[in-house]
């Protein structure tokens, strides 16, 4: 694996939990009345690399499930990662 490859690696290693993660604080800011993370920032993960993360998170904590710009959105940007993926290396 060169370089490149390798800290691309490092880097969905480290995105993808932290997308999680901040996922998670919003809903429990969502459940205790807090000021929230802006929906642009949580789609804004998940288009530079977290997606699998985002993913993961709205159903783990049921969280944005209900609306069509994450519930499609999400997905949609996961395919695009993907085969963006499978596009480069041929």
């Amino acid at each position: 694996m060169d370089m490149l490859h390798t800290l691309l690696l490092y880097y969905l290693l480290i995105i993808n939990p932290l997308t999680f993660a901040i996922y998670g604080v919003d809903k429990w800011k969502a459940r205790h009345g807090k000021h929230r993370i802006a929906e642009s920032t949580l789609l804004m993960l998940a288009a530079v690399g977290g997606s699998i993360g985002a993913w993961a998170a709205m159903y783990t904590w049921r969280h944005k499930t209900q609306h069509k710009q994450f519930s499609i959105g999400i997905p949609a940007i996961l395919v695009l990662q993907l085969a963006l993926c499978f596009a480069l290396h041929g």
